[in-house]
Order: C-alpha cells, then structure tokens, then sequence
C-alpha cells in the first residue's frame, strides 16, 4: 500500500518538472513558429496532455470492457477542466478572461458543442433509438469531422489576429534546439500521465473505492493532473493564452478520444452502453463552458480575486458532481 502511494508521490513530481517545462518551451514554439499561443495550445499542448485520458480510455474498453468508465472519465475530466481555469483565474494577478484572446470564445462554443453532440447522444440511445455505422454511433464520425473544422476555424481567427497583439520575447532562441526540448519534455509528462493513469487505478482497487464514483473521480482527477500542471507553469510565466487554450482545447480532445473509444469498442456504440447519469455530468459541463464564453466576451470584473465566473464555475461544478455522485 505504502509503495503504491510512493510511486503516486514520485509520478506527480516528474509531471510537475515536466509540466513546467512544456510550458515554457511550448510558449517559445508558440512564438517561434508564429502559430500563437492559443492555436498551438488548443492543438499540440492539449494532445501531449490528454494522451493519458486516451490510453486510459482505450483501455477501459479493450481490457476490462467498462464503457460507463472512460465516458465518465472524459466528461469528469472536461469538468475539471473547467474549475481549473476558475482556479487559474483566482491565482492571476489580473482576471484571466479580460487578458486572453478574443478567440477562446470561439474554442469554449465549439467545445460546448461537442459536449452537447455527445449528451444528445446518450440520450438518444438511451431513451429513443440506437443509429449506428457498422458497431460504431453516428456520433463518431461526427466528431471526427467537426473536430478538424473546428481547429481549422480557430487557427484563421488566430491568423488574423492584429499584428501589433504578437509580441516578440524569444527572439535569441534556436528554433530546433526549443523543438529538442519541447520534445524531451512531452514524452516525460506523457509516460508519466499514463503510469499516473495506472496507479490511480491501483489505488483505487485497494482503497475500495473500486469503480464507485469517488473512485471515478479521483481517475478523472490524475488523469487531468498533465494539464492542471502545465497550464499553472504557463501561468506562472506569463503565457496566460497557452494556459487557457490547454485547458479549453482540451475539452475538444477529449470529445475525439470518444470517438476513438467507440471505434475500438466493438460491441456496439459506446454511447448506448453508458448510463444515463453521465447525462449529469455532460450537463454540468455544458453550464460551466457557457458561463466561460460568457465571460470571456463581457470580461467579468474582480472583487479581491473573485467574480461570478470564478464562482459560479466553482458552485456549479460542486453541485453537478454532487447530484452525479446522489444519482449513483
């Protein structure tokens, strides 16, 4: 019991020094290749910190054929997600939503909508019919596609951004030695998310948590520990873009790692075979993602660090996983 605890300790110290390094030399890449901090955090950041969702998810399926478990998973960690950017905004010194870029109003509608597609879903299967293409859901392709609309619709907004909003910091570094780094860093904070990953199973299965919803909610918790790490470091140096776009952008990866688990889970659609509690969930998730686009287009004010998107993102949050956890 004790050694399991150890390599928890150990795997979350490797994902913090990893987690800061990825920050900041992501924010160099952002610079250096001219794609922005919020494109090159809702694309290639949100991917090197989801993939342990994903390995998880596949897993879930493939091995021990609980669906309910990495939708679950995605939904809590989208969740999470979203109280982590209330938790960055408490912790900036000025209100997150007023400094960022006009365009994660765009990533956080796109995200709601494929909350939205895959909530829709479950209720569908659930209580209407069941449409699928082979042994997969209509949703997956879906999903796939407005997916690869959606980041090419906020790489053009990104684009055309004013040239006097980019600044210059980075000027003096190499392009490939950065990419080197970049590189070393992600294959350190993504091996260690997927031992995470492991162990927070582990943990779970010797605590007796099993797969209760504490036990859900603690995975959903490890495994989102690659962004909540990152977007902090990012914060913490000033790349307020790239610590949004990581946590918004990853609520759209981790719609696509749906799909890819609905490929892999070849016992019919996936979404069919989950409970209609993860409706809860989704739901919350929904709520807070608007008050985030809302926010980010009125630029709530702050009252010593605190405002209704803060708040309300933390009040909503507790009372859907708190409704989930009565409803299981």
């Amino acid at each position: 019991m004790h050694m399991i605890w150890l390599q928890f300790i150990v795997c979350v110290l490797i994902i913090l020094v990893a987690g800061s390094r990825v920050a900041k030399y992501g924010d160099i890449l952002a610079e250096k290749t001219k794609l922005g901090g919020l494109w090159f955090g809702v694309i290639v950041i949100a991917l090197v910190t989801s993939l342990p969702e994903l390995i998880t998810g596949i897993s879930a399926v493939t091995f021990v054929g609980q669906p309910d478990l990495t939708v679950g998973n995605l939904l809590g960690a989208n969740g999470f997600n979203m109280l982590n950017l209330a938790f960055l905004d408490i912790a900036s010194r000025t209100p997150i939503l007023a400094a960022v870029s006009p365009t994660h109003r765009l990533t956080g509608r796109f995200g709601l909508s494929m909350v939205a597609m895959i909530a829709a879903s479950i209720f569908l299967d659930q209580r209407v019919f069941t449409f699928s293409l082979g042994w997969i859901g209509w949703y997956t392709p879906a999903i796939l596609i407005f997916y690869i609309y959606a980041v090419r619709k906020i790489f053009l907004a990104e684009r055309n951004l004013p040239a006097s909003a980019v600044v210059i910091k980075h000027e003096d570094k190499s392009l490939k030695r950065m990419l080197a780094y970049f590189a070393v860093a992600a294959v350190f904070i993504v091996g260690a998310g997927m031992w995470l990953a492991t162990i927070g199973d582990q943990i779970t299965e010797v605590t007796g948590w099993g797969r209760s919803f504490v036990g859900s909610l603690f995975l959903a918790l490890t495994t989102t520990l690659p962004e909540i790490v990152v977007s902090f470091a990012a914060l913490r140096i000033g790349a307020l873009d790239l610590a949004v776009a990581n946590m918004v952008g990853s609520n759209l990866f981790n719609m696509i790692i749906v799909g890819i688990d609905d490929i892999v889970f070849i016992k019919g659609p996936i979404l069919s075979a989950v409970s209609e509690n993860q409706l809860i969930i989704a739901f919350t998730v929904i709520l807070i993602m608007a008050l985030f686009i809302m926010g980010a287009k009125v630029k709530p004010r702050r009252f010593y660090r605190l405002s209704w998107f803060n708040i309300g993102t933390i009040v909503l949050f507790v009372a859907g996983f708190y409704f989930s956890f009565m409803a299981g």
